[in-house]
């Protein structure tokens, strides 16, 4: 015969106010801190923090939701993908999904988790150009508006920049030139504001050369200007100037970057659409969060320890309320 008793829970060793207060601390320290400083053990703190993260989960509230960010993060050596799903509501932010991988399948299931009915109310969504989310969004939040990941464009725009500038260095190296680019990938790639003084001296020396690494910077520059528009029809025609001199400056590494543009055009334009209110600024700020929270343990060694770390971390999940609390 098993008696029941109001404090403990199942099978836990420990009871429910020790659970929460070594959750608590877990939030704050990392686990073998946390373990060391109550004199527990590293498995204690694991159970602790999962019986708070079942329970918070299972009483959590979803809805209602009016924008959702979701994008991958690399969790662990081989290419090893998590895919994350935030709630990026004006003034509220959460966790709402950790998945293995970066799937058509994994982010359906999100939406499985989420239902029909509150999938249909979601207003906004921001992700990158990643194909399996553009048609998982497709799908299952067609009523949306999607909007591309800025911080994504930029990324890929000083990708291709640095590519321009590494294949003419080599090429200057090769045929015996002055090497007028050395050191200066940094010169090119930072905003102008966070450049030092050396390198604002550097990069104006620079650009006195007729360069393709200098004629592709000052493309990217130029499409700067196109975030400062409010209306997405000035918005879209200046996308569309940009993209057509860019085709006719025979920069392979940018042209590819103009027609990856031009084929998410409607996309990037529901930045615009939606009045600038979303963005990826959120979700890389929530993003920062997920690594602080994986370094601080050195990493985990399954998914499921770093999926439970996660959600307590970032999921703002309830916890059970108690007669007694530790202070």
């Amino acid at each position: 015969m098993v008696e029941e008793v109001p404090w403990a829970d199942g099978k836990h060793s420990l009871t429910k106010a020790y659970m929460i207060f070594l959750a608590r601390w877990a939030r704050k320290l990392s686990w073998k801190e946390t373990a060391e400083s109550f004199r527990t053990s590293w498995d204690q703190v694991c159970h602790a923090v999962q019986f708070v993260v079942d329970w918070g989960l299972a009483h959590r509230t979803l809805g209602p939701i009016s924008a959702i960010g979701v994008d991958e993060i690399q969790y662990a050596k081989g290419h090893k993908y998590l895919t994350l799903v935030y709630q990026i509501d004006s003034g509220f932010t959460r966790l709402l999904w950790v998945g293995q991988e970066r799937t058509v399948e994994t982010f359906q299931a999100f939406f499985a988790m989420l239902g029909t009915e509150i999938s249909s109310k979601i207003q906004f969504v921001c992700s990158d150009m990643w194909k399996p989310y553009l048609h998982v969004v497709r799908e299952k939040c067609s009523q949306a508006l999607h909007i591309l990941d800025r911080f994504h464009i930029v990324a890929k725009m000083n990708a291709a920049l640095d590519d321009v500038r590494a294949a003419e260095s080599r090429k200057m190296a090769q045929d015996g030139h002055e090497p007028l680019l050395k050191k200066s990938r940094w010169c090119i790639l930072k905003r102008k504001t966070n450049l030092t003084s050396q390198q604002k001296f550097r990069l104006r020396d620079l650009l006195r050369y007729n360069l393709q690494t200098v004629r592709a910077y000052l493309l990217k520059e130029d499409f700067q200007r196109f975030w400062d528009y409010n209306s997405p029809t000035w918005a879209g025609r200046y996308l569309d100037f940009w993209c057509q001199e860019t085709m006719r400056s025979r920069i392979e590494p940018m042209k590819k970057i103009a027609k990856t543009l031009r084929a998410h055009r409607e996309l990037i334009l529901n930045y615009f659409k939606a009045k600038k209110q979303f963005s990826s600024g959120v979700v890389e700020g929530l993003n920062n969060k997920v690594k602080v929270t994986m370094r601080k343990s050195y990493g985990f060694r399954t998914f499921r320890i770093t999926e439970l770390a996660l959600y307590h971390a970032l999921g703002k999940l309830p916890e059970p309320k108690l007669t007694h609390e530790f202070f």
